[in-house]
């Protein structure tokens, strides 16, 4: 038997936990570091890069480096023309709603990318259990958490990633839901909570009731195309904005990135700063880089409305759930995004309590998948998880008109059925066509599939009666039955968008990632070195970025110190896209000599300042 874990597959980063003797545990890599950037890069010798060495690859290769693949999970070309012109890569030419990225001479699809984070996270958490001397063992099956607001179609191309990458996929949950198990709220003999969920791609709102370990979600909502990476997107058009007042009208794809960068730094810095300074790197068509201040207010000013825009869904899983605000007794805080001050205020003002923030936001849903993991692994039951369908799901009818056949929030797994019959004289089949969506006619939903019933005995039109039935799983996925009563002809399909992975598809890609499956160890070494040394560069840059930082030069600092700090953060930078692994490590030993004394001082102040004012017997 294999290890089993679970896994955070995130929009902007992704972490891999299992269950340990002392409870959950998030895996790091050798820096310590517990994400793995959703990102993968294709170098011009076709070589992958994934993680922290394709996010560096975005300022040099944007053109071969894809992020966020996460919001086009499960859709279609109509689904992300708004959204491609945003993006530096290119969609692939295909057939109808076919979805593929081009990467080079690679075009991939979203599953098949998102297979590439999850392979490495496989590979981090084999090579943990490896040190920890369990030889033995390889990481063969997870549960992987998604959107509680992720449709058929995404929770299908998920799992199908997860088969990609090798593993087997026990089971899909909600991301909300696998916060409250991480939390521990199934301690508590009952109540109920309310789980804000604003990651870098996706929001979702979920209620949940628990009873004597029981976990029932009575409502979710949210928006799939809702999260940190919009906050991004504003900050870097008020960037452009600047510039173009500056005379820079447009910028090469190489600058894109560097403002985008430099905006998601701007954002983290604002997040404990009431001021930060926008610095954008020299990348080409910007060759003098662009320094610009900004405070916490402006940075709020210019998000209220993406923050608002998270408050309706809150309201409105509220309604479905049949409470009031003030009947929430917990309210918890999950994805990076709710580090935001203005996010945490906005939810302590709608639900009228102080939110949970204990845990790490970015860690808390990959904690709780393998609490799940552990639970269907162990046959330990002191928690049972019972979730919901997110949308409604039906067939179309005559006049386009939606019959609905499982509702949305109900509980899963869960069955529906109908009765139907035909609509013409000596009607043989009956054409089937699945959708899901909450308005009434058909071209207002999500078509997820077709199917033909064929067979039917020739009779007139409203005498065949014809049973329809939907059975959602556990994961969230949908399969779906039609059968002639009388002579017990029957279809039954496994509802999969028309532009998803076919089996064949599915099985051939396996077949290739085994034959390339030997990694480069010296190119996975000199990956880690990087990691490593943007560590510790990104961790100087913010002690340069304190507003204390020239009092403590002036004050603390020896004649020169400075200087040579800069100087060895300026040559470690040089170095990070360098192939040789030997100078990136004495670069870094170098850095980090260079701020000891730094580091030493910012501590004692913070020390100071946390015990100013306090006596012993508080301490």
């Amino acid at each position: 038997m294999g290890k089993v874990v679970g896994i955070d597959l995130g929009t902007t980063n992704s972490l891999v936990a299992y269950v340990g003797e002392a409870g959950p545990v998030v895996i790091r890599d050798a820096s310590g570091d517990a994400l793995v950037p959703s990102i993968v890069s294709v170098a011009d010798d076709n070589t992958f890069f994934v993680g922290r060495e394709a996010q560096r690859r975005l300022l040099t290769a944007p053109a071969r480096t894809v992020y966020s693949v996460k919001r086009f999970m499960g859709r279609g070309l109509s689904d992300v023309k708004d959204e491609a012109a945003h993006m530096p890569f290119a969609f692939a030419p295909g057939d109808g709603e076919a979805l593929r990225i081009q990467l080079g001479s690679h075009a991939l699809t979203p599953p098949e990318i998102s297979a590439f984070v999850l392979r490495e996270l496989k590979h981090r958490a084999e090579e943990h259990f490896r040190e920890a001397g369990e030889f033995d063992f390889e990481v063969d099956r997870a549960v992987i958490t998604v959107p509680a607001y992720f449709n058929d179609a995404q929770r299908t191309a998920t799992r199908d990633a997860g088969r990609l990458a090798g593993l087997e996929v026990l089971r899909i949950i909600n991301e909300p839901t696998a916060a409250s198990l991480a939390y521990g709220l199934g301690s508590k003999d009952r109540g109920t909570v309310a789980v804000y969920d604003l990651g870098g791609g996706t929001f979702d709102i979920s209620i949940l009731k628990i009873e004597d370990g029981v976990f029932q979600v009575l409502a979710t909502n949210g928006d799939t195309h809702l999260g940190g990476d919009d906050v991004d997107q504003l900050l870097v058009a008020h960037i452009a904005e600047a510039l173009r007042a500056i005379g820079v009208a447009a910028l090469s794809p190489e600058a894109t990135q560097a403002v985008r960068k430099a905006a998601i730094q701007a954002k983290w810095d604002l997040s404990d700063q009431d001021s930060t300074e926008i610095r954008v790197e020299p990348a080409p068509g910007l060759p003098s880089g662009f320094r610009q201040a900004i405070t916490r207010s402006d940075f709020e000013q210019l998000i209220q409305s993406l923050v608002e825009r998270t408050l309706g869904p809150c309201r409105q899983a509220l309604t479905d759930a049949g409470l009031k605000a003030a009947d929430v007794d917990e309210v918890v805080l999950v994805g990076g995004s709710t580090r935001i001050p203005l996010v945490r205020r906005s939810v302590e003002t709608l639900f009228g309590r102080k939110p949970h923030s204990d845990l790490n936001p970015d860690e808390v849903v990959a904690l709780g998948a393998a609490v799940q993991a552990d639970i269907l692994v162990s046959g330990r039951r002191e928690m049972l998880l019972l979730d919901v369908t997110p949308l409604s799901l039906g067939l179309e009818t005559m006049g386009g008109v939606v019959s609905k056949i499982i509702l949305r929030n109900s509980t899963i797994p869960t069955t529906g059925r109908e009765m139907f019959t035909t609509a013409v004289d000596n009607q043989t089949a009956v054409d089937m066509h699945i959708l899901q969506g909450e308005r009434e006619l058909a071209s207002d939903c999500r078509s997820l599939a077709r199917f033909r019933l064929r067979g039917i005995p020739p009779l007139p039109a409203g005498l065949a009666r014809i049973e329809v039935v939907f059975q959602i799983d556990a994961n969230g996925i949908l399969s779906v039955s039609a059968r002639e009563l009388k002579t017990a002809v029957e279809q039954t399909i496994e509802v999969k968008p028309s532009y998803g992975l076919s089996d064949d598809e599915v099985e051939q890609m396996l077949i290739d990632s085994f034959e390339h499956a030997e990694a480069d160890f010296d190119a996975r070494l000199l990956i880690e070195a990087r990691n490593e040394a943007e560590s510790v560069v990104n961790a100087t840059e913010k002690s340069l970025r304190l507003p204390e930082f020239p009092q403590v030069a002036a004050e603390e600092l020896q004649p020169g110190e400075q200087a040579a700090i800069e100087a060895a953060l300026a040559d470690l930078k040089a170095s990070l896209l360098a192939i040789d692994r030997a100078v990136i490590q004495e670069r870094t030993l170098a850095l980090n000599h260079a701020t000891q004394h730094l580091a030493e001082v910012v501590m004692n102040r913070t020390v100071k300042a946390a015990l100013s004012g306090k006596n012993v017997s508080e301490v």
